[in-house]
C-alpha cells in the first residue's frame, strides 16, 4: 500500500527539525479518528517504546496537545504537574524528559502532531520552539497543497475508467516508476516500465482522454517526478521518495511544464494525465 501523505511529509519535517535543533528524539503521530492519536515516525529512538503508541485526545503531554490544537511542552516529563501520566512507562523506556509537542492544523483539523526530545531535563528555548512550530506549519501547508490541489485535478479531469480503485491505481503507478528508477537489473527495470506503460495508456480510454500521449514526450526520470507530486507531495518529499535533491526535482518538474504547456504543478499533471502519460 502506498504510504499516506501524511506521513511522508510528516517524516521529512522531522528529519529537518532534528538537524536543525539537535533535539535527541523526534517523532510524529497522525490522529485516526479525531480522539486517538498513533505514533508513526520515529528518529533517533533506541528502543521500539513508542512506535504505534496510541493517545487519547487529553492524555500525556501529545494527547493534551491534540485536545487544544496548540503547541505544549515540558521540562521535566516524569515530574510535570500539567499533563497526565498515563504514558509514563513507554516514555522512561525511551529516557525522555524535555518534550515539545507541535500539532499540524489544516482547516482547523489537526492533522498530525510532530515532537521533540531530550533525555536531559533541559529548558527547550525559543530557537526549539520556533524550529518545531516551523516543521509543523511546513507540513500543513503541504497538506493543503495538496487537499486543494487534488481538488482542482478532479474538478478539471475527464471522468476516470469505472471502478471504485482508480485512485489506488494512480497510486500503484507512482509506487512503482519509484522502485524501477532504484533497480539496478535493466531487464527486471523494463519490464516495470512496461507495466507503468500500460497503466498510463490506460487513462486514454476515459472520455475525453488523449490516446496515444498527443504527441507528448517526457523523460522516464519527468514522469517519475510527476507520479511523485500527483498526489501533492512537495518537492522535498518526493526527492526523498525517488533518491533525489530537491533542486534536481525542482528541474524535472519545470522542464515537464515546459513540454505540456502548464504554468503550475496542478496544470503539469492535469494536462499529462489528458495526454494519457499519466494514469
Amino acid at each position: 500500500m502506498p504510504e499516506r501523505m501524511e506521513v511522508v511529509e510528516m517524516r521529512a519535517a522531522l528529519l529537518r527539525l532534528r538537524r536543525a535543533t539537535g533535539l535527541q528524539v523526534v517523532f510524529g503521530g497522525l490522529p485516526q479518528d479525531g480522539r486517538v492519536l498513533r505514533i508513526a515516525e520515529l528518529n533517533g529512538a533506541v528502543t521500539p517504546a513508542l512506535h504505534g503508541l496510541a493517545i487519547s485526545a487529553g492524555s500525556g503531554l501529545g494527547g493534551k496537545c491534540l485536545a487544544l490544537a496548540r503547541p505544549c511542552a515540558v521540562t521535566d516529563y516524569p515530574s510535570a504537574r500539567h499533563i497526565t501520566h498515563e504514558y509514563d512507562g513507554p516514555v522512561s523506556a525511551e529516557g525522555l524528559r524535555s518534550v515539545i509537542a507541535v500539532p499540524v492544523v489544516v482547516r482547523r483539523k489537526v492533522r498530525g502532531v510532530l515532537y521533540g526530545a531530550l533525555r536531559d531535563a533541559l529548558p527547550l528555548g525559543e530557537r526549539v520552539f520556533d524550529a518545531a512550530v516551523a516543521a509543523a506549519r511546513d507540513v500543513e501547508q503541504a497538506l493543503a497543497v495538496r487537499d486543494e490541489m487534488g481538488g482542482e485535478v478532479r474538478r478539471h479531469l475527464p471522468e476516470p475508467p469505472s471502478g471504485p480503485s482508480w485512485e489506488e491505481v494512480r497510486q500503484a503507478h507512482g509506487e512503482l516508476r519509484e522502485l524501477a528508477a532504484r533497480i539496478e537489473d535493466p531487464e527486471l527495470r523494463g519490464r516495470l516500465l512496461a507495466v507503468c506503460g500500460r497503466l498510463e495508456t490506460a487513462s486514454a480510454v476515459a472520455p475525453g482522454g488523449a490516446p496515444g500521449g498527443a504527441g507528448v514526450r517526457l523523460t522516464p526520470r519527468e514522469l517519475d517526478v510527476l507520479a511523485a507530486v500527483a498526489p501533492g507531495a512537495t518537492n522535498a518529499a518526493a526527492a526523498e521518495r525517488l533518491g533525489l535533491r530537491p533542486e534536481t526535482v525542482k528541474g524535472y518538474l519545470r522542464s515537464a511544464m515546459r513540454k505540456l504547456g502548464a504554468h503550475t504543478r496542478m496544470e503539469a499533471v492535469v494536462a499529462a494525465r489528458r495526454a494519457g502519460v499519466l494514469p
